[in-house]
Formats: C-alpha cells, sequence, structure tokens
C-alpha cells in the first residue's frame, strides 16, 4: 500500500482555498500511482475554527467541501479532517471527525476521544468526545484511525479516562494512522518523536503521522510529519515549516520501505517536559523559522503586504526589521526612527546602519519639538512634581502614534517589538511601545533575541555588533538603562522561566537558588502587570508558553502580593 501525507497549509474559514489545495494534493497521490492520501486534523475548515463552529452555516461548508473532495475518492482512499454532526441528542452538538472517503463514499469515520482544554486548546467547548470506536478496512488492511491528541494518553499520569488505541487494539488493526493539527514549540518536535515512538513499542504497529503546518494568528504549525514502522525505527520525516506531499510504502508483510532515519531527542529522553532550566540557544534555528512563517501567515491570510517598525538603533527593534525583511522582502518593511532629546548618537547610526545592511526603506522622524509641545501643555497641571515615568511614556506614545497615523494612511502593518521579559515585568508603555498588530519577538525572552540576532548574522553582518554589544536601554531619560530597572537578564529570564513556562510558585524558585527578594520582586511584577498584556495584540507562539490565549490569569488578583 503506498500512501501519501499530505502536510498543507490551510486558511480558517477559507473553503474555496482549503479544498482546492486537498483535491490538488489527491491529483498528486494519484500521479504517483498512491492507494491513500492522509491529510491533517481539520484540513477542510482550518484550525483553530474556534466560534465559526458554532455558525451552522460554517458546518454546511465543511460539509459540501466533504462532497467535493469525496467526488475525487475513485481508486484513491483520501482521509481528511472536519467538524462532523453528533446524531445523539444528549452533548454537543460536534465531533472532531476523520472522514475515510474511498469510490465517492464515505467508508469509515473517526471521532476525536481525548479533547484537549489546556494552554492554546478549547476543544471541549465545541466538541464531543468519541463514544465509539471501530477499526475501518481497507485494501486488505485494518487501520487505527486517530486524532491529534488521541495518541498522547500515555505515561504514568494520563490526562482521559479513555484510551483509544487501547479500545481498538482488540479489533486487531495492521496500522495506525493519526491526523494531527500540533502546534509548534522549541521543545515539541522532540516531545512528537518521542510520544509516536511509545505508541508503535506499545502497540507494536507502524504509525503514519500526519501534522498541519503554517500559522493561524498566534499559534504556528510546522508539520514534521512523523511515520515510524512496527520496531519503532523512523523511517520518514516531512520537513519543518514546509507543506510537502510525500509517498511512503507499506509492504504487504507490513514492513515500510524507505532509509531508516536518525531520532534526535536533544533532552529530557526519559520526560516528556520541558526542560528544566532555561537555554536561549536552544532550537534557536526553529525559532526562527516559526517567527518568519508566523509573519507570512499573519499577512498573507488577511491581505496585507507592507509593514511598518519603530526602529531606535537596539537589540528588539533591529531583530523585528530583520525577521520582518526575512518574511516579506526588504521593499516591505519601512523602519521609522524617531529620536529624542534622551536618544544616543549611536541609537541612529545603528538604525540607519542596519536598515542599510538590510536595504529597507527608512526614515527619519525627530520627536524633540512634539515632546516639547506636549511638556508644555501638561506644565500647568504636572506643576512642580519631579520627572518620572509620565515625561517617558509621553516620549513612547508620541511614537506610537506617528507610527499608528503612517500605518494608517499608507496602510501598513505595525509589528510589535516588544519581547517576553519585557512584557512579563511590564516594562513597557501601553498605546506606545506595546502598540501593534503582531508581536514579532513577544514570546522571546531577551537573551532569545540575542540569539535570533546572532542566528540573523550567521552569513554575514545584517544587526551591527555595536547592537549586539551595548547595553540595553529604552533611552527615555539621559543615560538610562534597563539595569536601572530590572535584574541582569541571564538571571531574569531564568526566573521568569520558571514561573511562566514550569508552572513554579515562589517556594519553589527560591529553592533553586535563586535570592528570595528578587523572586518576590520578580513576580509580583509578573502579576502587577496582567492587566497590561491583556491589551497587548497576538504574539507569535514559539514557547510551551506564550502570553496570550494560552495563558489566561486574572487582572485583579492578589496571589504572590
Amino acid at each position: 500500500m503506498k500512501i501519501v501525507l499530505a502536510q498543507q497549509n490551510y486558511h480558517i474559514g477559507n473553503f474555496e482555498r482549503n479544498t482546492a489545495k486537498i483535491i490538488e494534493a489527491v491529483q498528486a497521490a494519484k500521479a504517483q500511482q498512491a492507494d491513500l492520501v492522509v491529510f491533517s486534523e481539520m484540513s477542510v475548515c482550518g484550525y483553530p475554527a474556534r466560534d465559526f463552529l458554532d455558525f451552522k452555516d460554517f458546518i454546511n461548508q465543511c460539509y459540501r467541501s466533504i462532497e467535493a473532495i469525496k467526488s475525487q475518492s475513485d481508486g484513491i482512499g483520501i482521509i481528511v479532517g472536519s467538524p462532523a454532526h453528533n446524531p445523539v441528542r444528549e452533548g454537543k452538538d460536534l465531533f472532531n471527525a476523520a472522514f475515510f472517503l474511498y469510490n465517492r463514499e464515505i467508508i469509515g469515520e473517526a471521532h476525536k476521544t481525548c479533547l484537549p482544554t489546556y494552554d492554546v486548546f478549547d476543544e471541549n467547548r465545541y466538541f464531543e468526545s468519541a463514544y465509539e470506536w471501530k477499526v475501518i478496512p481497507f485494501m486488505g488492511k485494518r487501520i487505527a484511525l486517530t486524532i491529534c491528541e488521541d495518541i498522547w494518553n500515555l505515561g504514568d499520569n494520563p490526562l482521559y479516562r479513555i484510551c483509544p488505541m487501547d479500545i481498538l487494539m482488540e479489533q486487531k488493526p495492521d496500522l495506525m494512522i493519526n491526523i494531527s493539527a500540533s502546534p509548534f514549540d522549541y521543545t515539541h518536535i522532540e516531545d512528537r518523536k518521542q510520544i509516536i515512538r511509545s505508541n508503535v513499542l506499545k502497540y507494536r504497529l507502524p504509525l503514519f503521522y500526519c501534522n498541519a503546518v503554517g500559522s493561524q494568528t498566534e499559534i504556528v504549525f510546522d508539520g514534521a510529519s512523523l511515520v515510524f514502522d512496527g520496531n519503532a525505527q523512523l523511517r520518514s520525516q516531512l520537513p519543518q515549516f514546509k507543506e510537502s506531499v510525500t509517498a511512503i510504502t507499506l509492504s504487504d508483510n507490513g514492513v515500510i520501505e524507505g532509509p531508516l532515519e536518525d531520532i534526535v531527542i536533544s533532552y529530557g529522553a526519559e520526560s516528556l517536559a520541558e526542560p528544566v532550566h532555561f537555554t536561549p540557544s536552544l532550537n534557536i534555528n526553529q525559532v526562527y523559522e516559526a517567527i518568519i512563517l508566523g509573519i507570512r501567515d499573519y499577512f498573507s491570510k488577511m491581505g496585507f503586504t507592507r509593514a511598518i517598525i519603530g526602529s531606535s538603533g537596539g537589540i528588539d527593534s533591529a531583530v523585528t526589521v530583520a525577521l520582518a525583511v526575512e518574511a516579506l522582502g526588504k521593499d516591505n518593511v519601512r523602519a521609522v526612527l524617531m529620536p529624542s532629546e534622551s536618544s544616543s548618537s549611536h541609537s541612529v547610526s545603528d538604525a540607519e546602519a542596519l536598515s542599510k545592511n538590510l536595504g529597507n526603506p527608512y526614515d527619519l522622524i525627530p520627536i524633540k519639538d512634539i515632546y516639547s509641545q506636549f511638556l508644555k501643555a501638561l506644565s500647568p497641571h504636572f506643576g512642580e512634581l519631579p520627572f518620572n515615568v509620565a515625561e517617558e511614556n509621553i516620549q513612547s506614545r508620541i511614537r506610537g502614534n506617528l507610527l499608528m497615523g503612517l500605518a494608517n494612511k499608507f496602510g501598513y502593518i505595525l509589528l510589535n517589538t516588544s519581547n517576553k521579559s519585557e512584557l512579563s515585568t511590564g516594562y513597557g508603555t501601553l498605546y506606545g511601545d506595546m502598540a501593534g498588530g503582531l508581536g514579532v519577538i513577544g514570546d522571546c525572552y531577551k537573551t532569545q533575541v540575542y540569539e535570533l540576532a546572532k542566528f540573523l548574522n550567521r552569513d554575514r553582518e545584517l544587526i551591527p555588533h555595536s547592537v549586539l554589544t551595548k547595553a540595553p536601554s529604552a533611552e527615555l531619560r539621559p543615560n538610562q538603562k534597563d539595569s536601572d530597572s530590572l535584574p541582569d537578564y541571564d538571571i531574569l529570564d531564568q526566573i521568569l522561566y520558571q514561573y511562566i513556562e514550569r508552572v513554579q510558585g515562589p517556594g519553589e524558585i527560591k529553592a533553586m537558588g535563586f535570592e528570595p527578594a528578587l523572586v518576590d520582586r520578580i513576580l509580583r511584577l509578573v502579576n502587577l502587570n496582567e492587566y497590561k498584556r491583556n491589551q497587548f495584540c497576538p504574539i507569535i507562539r514559539v514557547s510551551p508558553k506564550a502570553f496570550g490565549v494560552g495563558r489566561r490569569v486574572p487582572i485583579v488578583a492578589n496571589y504572590l502580593a
């Protein structure tokens, strides 16, 4: 049996495009004389469709797409993901389903059993869990068809009461197929290899795993679909962050033809947990690829082409500009330099050097006079009160207004340059440097931003060396340094990682050897500034726990206060 894995990039709700893309892959599979072509979870409508699933018309269009795809199934099996009606009155109205199409018929339908409701997932809001499990006979093989999370319920602490494969094994299947929409984070590809291999070791069956690729607002799907033989040997891995239609042959005796692939697990080989200690350079090439894909898909799927960015000469804006140029092309990224009287001379020269290296257009708009007018207007009201954060934030908000004015006038999308360390501690100004339509590096700690800069400079100097070596500063008052308000980033990021990604409490973090008073101060900053993050733009997710839909904590609370 020749099986094709179709790893594709879908557009949520764009049924015409998604269906055409699926049919194109079916035709390609037929040209390769394939017997079966497999698509990813919710391939018909895109994942996650969220509250679009509440619209009857949306579900009707899913079924119309299934009909169109079914018409192409003469002589070839097709597995596609889609919502499906639940015929039982009790429970949710929909299943998360996989349709098995062959010779213009639906010959099988599998429903997802394990519905994740954690991090970015909220499937129990929309779907009913499966209540029956059947292998699907096809061309002399008995196929155990599951959906994403259904193969993750292994280990010492199962999250769900039912393990679908345990039930399906009673029907003596010959192979496993899993369709998935598994998001990227910089630890997850190793997790996937490990969990799929664990399934194969447990059930002693080949497993064909088809994952989605592409970015849906903040969530990036990296593909990297996998095929393991019954001996838990990796036989095929599709590329990360790229579409691919790849054929794999399963012989009559269940042997998968093709070379053995290396299984690389870079950490925690005995555990599915994320690394205990934060390593900024971990899989930084994958972080880079994920952000590039996140930018490209956000713009292309929204119908935008051009970005605008405030370029300060600092590391964060430099990395953001460089990433945007790579994703969108140099002519589509406009940098704006907005020095104030507090800006150092090298801020302008470094920002200019960056854009000259990258070849993108840039403008210089000094804000000194505008800032003076603000202070003049506020002087009767500020009175003799000393200079403080109020005056600093005015500078930032002037820049935000200028950038948004240019964006509105010329149709740009403003890309935000805030990093995760700043967002965690509230080191940013609402409606100022926190303005923007998309957070490019908002899920990268400051130390990761430096690693990204090094990666961007791997072939030639794009980001000037002086940007990498100077002390970080917001430059909102003379001689200001980030270290005036924040601890060293090497320490700060480690503490933040324990609290945010690893969900460690203050006592646990202090027990790791961090200074107790510093831990209390940092965690209090994180909690107090939730109101700022609640008003922030979507952030491209690259970590196991990003701010946004995957982290939901109260704004008004007293935990750790």
